[in-house]
């Protein structure tokens, strides 16, 4: 399995009927995009897919359908993370009896953990999951960072693969790019924002939200920084700016869900407590997807 590239973190269309329903038809759609575009590798329900709020039978539907979509046509990771060791190993076995390739795995969010509770977390969940693990450490939303030095000690594990780093410091960059050894372990950045300069310091790829509206120009930009194509990658990156502002005017995914309706991959709607982009932002947005060719200047209606 090689993660490398633009590794889309898939959004979780819902219907907008009582309950906010899958919608699989435009699962399906987006997936396609997605590989259409060069993406490189699928998360389904991640943070971006509102892992938190879908039950335990519609994560195994989920993660199943992006599977059968995908056919063996690129890696398909599913987000398992929990705020237990023991969840979080259920949950992995769940992904691994839908077929995915990979756990990424979030450290725990809320109980804040010691580097030693996180290490052994990472192993039993290895140990016991049925799946490689990815390591997630995103600490603006956990309360909790997992330190280059316990990385260090999880690397040896063989069924560890890699690391979705979302700090954008480049110090952190920098130190996991020393620790990762010739071969067997994935550094991804976890910033849509900075993953090119971490992309032309030595890391693999990106996990990104962006790439959900941007397959393409994700995956071009993601080759130019492999090539070491500096000029190129940063005048790509420059017309994505705008986008990637856009994507962060509010908690993600509700930004991202929006431009997808615009894009005819979904509807807007997110489950409680996550609300529908607030109208201030909307001429933003449609002017952001027009300036990236991805939809005609129009007045929102999602």
């Amino acid at each position: 399995m090689n993660l490398s590239g633009s590794i889309c973190a898939l959004a979780t269309p819902f219907r907008s009927q009582d309950g906010f329903p899958v919608d699989f038809d435009a699962f399906g759609r987006l997936i396609d995009y997605q590989i259409d575009g060069g993406t490189r590798a699928l998360v389904a329900a991640g943070s971006t897919g509102e892992a938190a709020m879908l039950d335990d039978a519609e994560f195994s539907e989920l993660v199943g359908f992006a599977v059968a979509r995908s056919a063996g046509r690129v890696p398909v990771l599913a987000g398992t993370g929990q705020q237990s060791t023991r969840s979080t190993i259920e949950q992995t076995r769940r992904a691994a009896d839908a077929g995915a390739d990979a756990a990424l795995v979030v450290t725990p969010p809320y109980v804040r953990p010691t580097q030693e509770g996180l290490y052994r977390h990472f192993v039993e969940v290895a140990e016991h999951g049925g799946l490689p693990v990815v390591l997630y450490n995103v600490p603006g939303r956990t309360a909790c960072d997992l330190m280059p030095e316990t990385v260090e000690r999880l690397i040896g594990h063989e069924r560890i693969v890699g690391i979705k780093e979302a700090r954008s410091e480049p110090e952190r960059m920098a130190r996991l790019l020393a620790i990762r050894p010739a071969h067997g372990f994935a550094v991804l950045s976890g910033d849509d924002p900075t993953f090119v300069r971490a992309m032309l310091a030595g890391a693999d790829g990106v996990v990104s939200v962006a790439a959900n509206v941007a397959p393409a120009a994700l995956q071009a930009l993601a080759e130019a920084c492999a090539a070491r194509q500096h000029e190129r990658a940063l005048a790509l990156d420059a017309r994505l700016g705008d986008l990637y502002t856009l994507l962060g005017a509010e908690p993600n995914p509700i930004p991202v869900k929006w431009c997808l309706a615009r894009l005819d991959l979904g509807s807007a709607e997110l489950r409680l407590p996550l609300t529908r982009l607030s109208a201030v932002h909307h001429p933003q947005a449609e002017a952001v997807l027009a300036a990236v060719g991805l939809a005609e200047p129009q007045r929102a209606t999602a």
